[in-house]
């Protein structure tokens, strides 16, 4: 017997509705089922064309680097992606000239990198 990945959970602000605004915008995703657990609390999928997305809410603010990032291939020009993701409101954090990759952050302080084409 094996486990296999499910989702991807995303740490997410109780009221998460800007969130799944921005990553479904990112990444032409969308709201796929929504539900509450025992303490009525709410959850949040999101999918499309790659793995799902789950926000889950949390009481307390990003304190520290994340663990855990997504690695998102630019469909086209790396740097054009990094501006409409901005425009959609995330945040750069390191742009390092020598790398490849931008490291941005969600709306909710997230890290994630944008990468060239593969």
């Amino acid at each position: 017997m094996t486990s296999r990945i499910i989702a991807i959970a995303l740490d997410s602000p109780a009221d998460h509705t800007a969130l799944r605004g921005f990553w479904c915008a990112a990444l032409d995703y969308r709201v796929s089922r929504t539900w509450r657990d025992a303490k009525g609390v709410e959850y949040a999928e999101l999918s499309g064309d790659g793995p799902v997305l789950l926000l889950q809410p949390v009481d307390e603010p990003k304190r520290v680097k994340n663990r855990l990032h997504l690695d998102l291939a630019a469909d086209g020009d790396r740097d054009a992606e990094v501006a409409r993701l901005v425009g959609l409101g995330a945040r750069v954090v390191d742009r390092d000239p020598e790398l490849p990759w931008v490291v941005l952050a969600d709306p909710a302080g997230n890290e994630f990198c944008v990468l060239p084409p593969r």
